[in-house]
């Protein structure tokens, strides 16, 4: 190996570090905002099941019962329109002439 090629290489690997993209400095790409997006509404779906068992049980009021169903009722609602909207997407670019 040639001394030259070494010391590329070896500046190389120093500046790869630098390069890198950093998660905490906010960007995301559309993989982790999606997955982000999925996760939030099955915590919203996990805290409304969670509610309701405990409204059956008696531990928990009314008015907690129908905010966590009302919460859910929006996230079903929200991600049935970004599914219809990704559907109607994919149905447009079928429908391009190639």
């Amino acid at each position: 190996m040639d001394i030259r090629s070494a010391y590329a290489a070896q500046g190389y690997a120093s500046t790869k570090p630098a390069t890198a993209p950093k998660p905490e400095a906010g960007f995301q790409g559309a993989g982790g905002k999606i997955a982000q997006a999925a996760g939030t509404f099955s915590d919203t779906l996990q805290q409304g099941e969670s509610i309701a068992q405990a409204a059956m049980t008696g531990n928990a009021d009314s008015q907690a019962l129908v905010q966590a169903l009302a919460q859910t009722e929006l996230a079903v609602e929200a991600a049935v329109s970004v599914r219809d909207k990704v559907v109607e997407a994919y149905q447009e670019i079928l429908r391009m002439p190639v």
